[in-house]
């Protein structure tokens, strides 16, 4: 099987036919897809005991270190659009880890506020990053880690603006 990416043979994306785009082993996609499908099922485990999916639990993670905001602000923060955010958040406030009403400052804002149960749950969910890091034993020593997430990032951006000039070209 050929290394995912790789292109083996190309210099440039221009010299690339579209034919070799088509191949799985040269999706960009794929492996990041996996890789990230992997590391939510690698939480399960330990977030099951706490009645958290994992997006419920980088929910509690942003309200853990920003404390209250806007499901506006979550929203960015999280990368979650409002319809799959509103079902999470009602999931989260029946299990009493947080509150969500309305600002008195502009009602069509909605603060999200974390309960006691919610901020006492940070206590046991502390551990869990460190837990599933050794658990995967030595994978990327720290500048890796820097380099990885900065290539992400940049990806995200790439993203980000080409996603931006689709809408600007859709409004003309």
């Amino acid at each position: 099987m050929a290394e995912i990416g790789v292109l083996e043979g190309y210099k440039h994306k221009e010299d690339v036919p579209d034919a070799e785009y088509m191949k799985l082993e040269n999706q960009l996609s794929f492996p990041l897809y996996v890789v990230a499908k992997e590391i939510v099922n690698a939480y399960r485990s330990h977030l099951d005991p706490l009645n958290l999916t994992y997006t419920q639990y980088i929910v509690m993670m942003a309200l853990w270190q920003y404390g209250d905001l806007s499901v506006k602000e979550l929203g960015q923060v999280l990368r979650l659009d409002s319809g799959t955010l509103t079902p999470l958040l009602k999931k989260l406030e029946a299990k009493a880890f947080l509150k969500r009403k309305r600002s008195r400052q502009d009602e069509r804002v909605v603060m999200v506020t974390l309960t006691d149960t919610g901020k006492a749950l940070r206590d046991e969910a502390v551990h869990i990053p460190r837990r599933l890091s050794e658990a995967a034993g030595p994978i990327f020593d720290v500048e890796e880690t820097r380099q990885m997430r900065m290539l992400l990032n940049k990806l995200l951006e790439a993203i980000d603006n080409a996603n931006a000039r689709t809408a600007e070209k859709l409004k003309r």
